[in-house]
């Protein structure tokens, strides 16, 4: 089992008891959704909608930094009570787990590429792409383009972004708002590039199976930041290019 680091963030009461504690799960490692900053502190768009939930429930909550690859699989361990982390809703995933009602629209995909570099994203054919591993935009070149194309998998974003960089790869297939927040922070080195591509719904927070009364703590706490704009204006702060909104409130 990958190693769990439980970060130094609770709420409220810190004198509550430890059973008392609603974990969430993130992976910090994936901006703006969620990330750590350099003093350590987990930040971004998920925390900032978990805290504000866990206020809402009244709720104390702590945060718990988990890898991408074993964060159902820790979840459903026990080693913390919901996934806050980018989650896209899928028929697979609800097999395993439930999920709140969306928290974030669905978020196109799209590939980012070296600068100056020419490829025909439309119909790939003997490209080498990449995505990080278990998530929809692996499933979707694994089950679209393996046949003509070389697809590799990375355990992390950063991963497969350096196999970018180093030119060992042609392209990485990602959410949008991540990759575009990546193009701009590299001074032009990556650029986006092709098409965008729909795949799966929006996001969602993951849950077990057997914690429904907190799943429908979480929903009501979520419905009410829909209908007070408090959801539409976290998106909007964290994601000022995105376009549609308001996105759940009210015009």
């Amino acid at each position: 089992m990958k190693r769990i680091i439980l970060a130094a963030i609770a709420l409220l009461s810190l004198t509550a008891a430890a059973s008392a504690q609603t974990r969430l799960g993130s992976e910090g490692a994936y901006p703006p959704f969620n990330f750590v900053d350099d003093a350590g502190n987990l930040g971004g768009f998920d925390i900032d909608v978990g805290n504000e939930i866990c206020k809402r429930a009244e709720l104390e909550c702590v945060w718990v930094v988990n890898e991408w690859d074993t964060i159902i699989p820790n979840l459903q361990a026990g080693n913390y009570d919901a996934i806050l982390a980018g989650m896209t809703i899928t028929d697979e995933r609800k097999q395993t787990i439930d999920f709140t009602e969306e928290y974030f629209p669905n978020d196109p995909s799209t590939y980012i590429t070296t600068a100056g570099k020419t490829l025909d994203l439309e119909n790939p054919s003997g490209l080498k792409l990449g995505a990080q591993g278990a998530t929809i935009q692996a499933m979707w070149l694994n089950e679209n383009l393996k046949a003509s194309n070389t697809i590799l998998s990375y355990e992390t974003p950063d991963q497969a972004l350096a196999d970018l960089n180093a030119g060992n790869i042609d392209a990485v297939l990602a959410d949008k708002s991540y990759l575009a927040e990546t193009a701009t922070g590299s001074g032009g080195a990556l650029v986006l590039a092709g098409p965008e591509l729909a795949i799966g719904a929006g996001l969602g927070i993951g849950m077990r199976k057997a914690d429904a009364e907190l799943l429908a703590k979480f929903d009501e706490a979520l419905a009410a930041m829909k209908a007070d704009g408090t959801l539409d204006a976290l998106i909007t702060l964290y994601f000022p290019e995105r376009e549609g909104g308001p996105f759940y409130g009210t015009e």
